[in-house]
């Protein structure tokens, strides 16, 4: 693709060069750069992209992207930009095709649910005959050919790499989580959604967006930058629900499992196995529990109604469905006891969870045992507020470690233990080594108790100091259980 019709999309303060040449490719890793790349310079968090602009020319750059250009060389094309960041998503939507022209786009955000919404959307209209993609936290897929992903959101080279290769795939429908991170640094610039959804909002993430605030309105610019043709889907139940979507153009619809919405669904009965549901005057078998699925599933719903779907086909499907890898996800002991692994690991995720085990276990006596950590170099504020949830719905709880990351896993266990008080401390034990954690609650479980393992969900890797160590908490739950 030539150079100028690249930068189309963008308004350039200056090009030093000739724009009328010829680019291979596009990145902002300067390892990642061959011969007639474009590279850009993207400024960091931690790491200034114009610094590396000699070693991406050495590399065989012959156009660079930057916000200033400090010691031009010859033979080389510099276009400098007021704001790389907001511009690489429209230059590398250009490079690509501009994908998202050529499938309905569907994005989901929120604090809780992403991954298994945008993932249920994308099952769905697999069994429902199309060819679909999937951009989320476990894995990307070009209709069912997998692409290992390490963010909620790849950057936006990578995200329409794989966008284009859904259109050269036949994909007609893409569903993708969208975090606040990728939102507020314009990772899906230049992208065209045909819908989007809201969760719910809760605390996270303050390590980056610093207040609650800032992280919520980050949420609400990607329905604030939705086209006038798109939909957009909001939990009502939601205190944030109906803000997400005052600025929107696109057309708006809400879901409920408390009041009048557009889409409405309530449990009548409720297993470990599943439930089964009122949803929209219908009763349909769904295979997941707790209220917090019954929103999710609502999403999905909606979602399915907007893209055109019809009601008996949409409930039809949804009735096969399963939970999606590390979200309440059961393991059975041969003792008679019940472990659930999943991925929970903010103060609301954990409450959601164990809400959905005590509705189960509403009319038994089993005990609940819960096993959780914090992350490290993450917001700490939420420590203490998981360690208190956890403590509120559980008989016993150990703190353990949970991906400390470059920080010392005793100190989080610190920070979550004093948010406690010495009477919630009674049923409180921590153990740094997450491994012992799970056996000490397998050892202490009892028939007809359930162990709830967080924090990790479909994870296989323990984080620490900047090395990924296997570990998986299915795994080790199957051997305290003397079945792996």
């Amino acid at each position: 693709m030539k150079l100028r019709e690249l930068l189309s999309r963008i308004s350039p303060i200056e090009i030093v060069g000739n724009d009328d040449i010829d680019i291979k490719g596009i990145n902002i890793d300067s390892r990642k750069i061959e011969s007639g790349h474009i590279f850009i310079a993207m400024r960091g968090t931690q790491v200034d992209g114009h610094k590396f602009i000699p070693k991406a020319i050495e590399q065989g750059a012959t156009a660079v992207l930057c916000e200033e250009i400090a010691e031009p060389q010859d033979g080389i094309t510099y276009v400098r930009v007021a704001d790389c960041e907001d511009c690489v998503g429209k230059v590398a939507t250009m490079f690509y095709g501009n994908p998202t022209a050529k499938l309905k786009l569907v994005g989901v955000t929120g604090t809780n649910g992403k991954t298994t919404i945008a993932t249920l959307l994308y099952n769905m209209f697999r069994k429902m005959g199309h060819k679909s993609g999937l951009l989320s936290t476990v894995c990307n897929y070009v209709d069912g050919e997998a692409y290992p992903t390490d963010h909620t959101t790849p950057d936006p080279i990578e995200l329409n790499m794989l966008l284009a290769k859904m259109v050269e795939a036949g994909c007609e429908y893409a569903f993708m989580e969208c975090s606040s991170h990728a939102i507020a640094q314009k990772r899906i610039g230049g992208l065209k959604f045909a819908g989007g959804l809201f969760t719910n909002l809760t605390r996270d993430h303050l390590d980056y967006h610093k207040t609650v605030e800032n992280y919520r309105d980050a949420k609400k610019k990607f329905f604030d930058d939705l086209p006038k043709d798109a939909f957009a889907i909001t939990n009502a139940d939601d205190k944030n629900g109906m803000y997400m979507v005052q600025n929107t153009k696109a057309m708006v619809k809400t879901y409920s499992t408390r009041s009048m919405a557009d889409f409405t669904a309530h449990i009548i009965e409720c297993h470990f196995e599943g439930m089964y549901l009122e949803m929209d005057g219908h009763e349909v078998g769904v295979q997941f529990i707790g209220k917090f699925n019954v929103s999710n599933l609502l999403a999905v719903y909606g979602a399915a109604r907007m893209l055109g779907k019809e009601v008996e086909e949409i409930l039809v499907v949804l009735s096969t469905l399963k939970s999606v890898s590390g979200r309440l996800e059961p393991i059975q002991s041969p003792d008679g006891f019940t472990a659930i692994v999943d991925y929970a690991h903010t103060p609301d995720a954990l409450e959601n969870v164990l809400k959905a085990i005590h509705e189960v276990l509403e009319k038994k006596s089993g005990k609940v045992i819960t096993v959780c950590g914090a992350g490290g170099n993450r917001d700490k504020g939420k420590r203490p507020l998981m360690a208190q949830e956890a403590v509120k719905q559980s008989d016993k709880v150990i703190i353990t470690s949970d991906n400390p990351r470059f920080e010392e896993p005793q100190d989080i266990i610190n920070d979550m233990l004093a948010g406690l008080t010495p009477q919630q401390m009674k049923k409180v034990v921590s153990i740094v080594d997450r491994r012992e954690a799970i056996k000490t609650a397998c050892m202490l479980a009892q028939k007809g108790d359930v162990i709830l393992i967080a924090g990790k969900g479909h994870e296989d890797y323990q984080d620490v100091k900047g090395v990924k160590h296997h570990f998986d908490d299915r795994e080790e739950c199957r051997k305290a259980f003397g079945i792996e």
